[in-house]
């Protein structure tokens, strides 16, 4: 089985390399250290599962690379690794086309398990994670035919409510003190709860709703 790892730790990529390369089953054939590099690894060494990390600061994210490459290389399987148990990176991730997703701080026998799964073409999500994937699935059940907007977090309706006033990302990041890359993840998962695609069809929602001070 042959293993491409894409993480910009080093000291991780030397830890995940001496693990799968002492199974009997597995090969490390690359590393990248973001997801540019990782998807041209990707391309010169047919991999059969890709561990990829989700948060990496230069080059391209985790979820970017992901979408791309299953674009590229649709029969490659991609874990996800995480160190956080966030379930609205969870959700993008898989929605991109991840096979799973587990934990850095999982148990190595995890890890591997996980690995020997997605490579025979199942799933596999840490058990937090199904929990999460579970109640999602049964608060979208709960709510479904009601109002799409008691889906949105406060901070989805925060950041609904500033698009709808013209602010740009970056300004809206400055504003809610948080990062660009944030705020833009937080708008893509609005628009997909709203089933919405442009800016014009935000605007009218907010209107709608009076996110605005008044509604028509």
């Amino acid at each position: 089985m042959k293993v491409l790892l894409v993480d910009d730790h080093a000291v991780v990529r030397m830890g995940l390399k001496m693990l799968l390369n002492s199974q009997d089953n597995m090969e490390v054939v690359g590393e990248a250290s973001e997801g540019n590099e990782g998807i041209e690894k990707a391309q010169a060494t047919s991999p059969d599962v890709i561990l990829m990390d989700l948060s990496m600061p230069y080059g391209k994210d985790g979820l970017s690379a992901t979408s791309e490459l299953k674009k590229l290389l649709p029969d490659t399987a991609i874990l996800v690794l995480t160190m956080h148990d966030d379930e609205e990176y969870l959700f993008r991730a898989i929605q991109t086309g991840a096979s799973g997703c587990v934990l850095k701080s999982a148990p190595h026998n995890e890890l591997i398990n996980a690995i020997e799964s997605v490579n025979t073409g199942n799933a596999y999500l840490h058990p937090s994670a199904t929990k999460k994937l579970m109640e999602e699935y049964l608060g979208n059940l709960k709510h479904n035919g009601s109002d799409l907007f008691e889906l949105l977090s406060e901070r989805e309706k925060e950041i609904l409510t500033l698009v709808a006033k013209g602010y740009a990302n970056k300004e809206i990041a400055g504003k809610l003190i948080i990062s660009v890359k944030t705020v833009e993840t937080h708008k893509s998962n609005l628009m997909e709860k709203l089933q919405m695609k442009t800016r014009p069809e935000l605007v009218s929602y907010a209107l709608k709703k009076g996110l605005l001070g008044y509604s028509i």
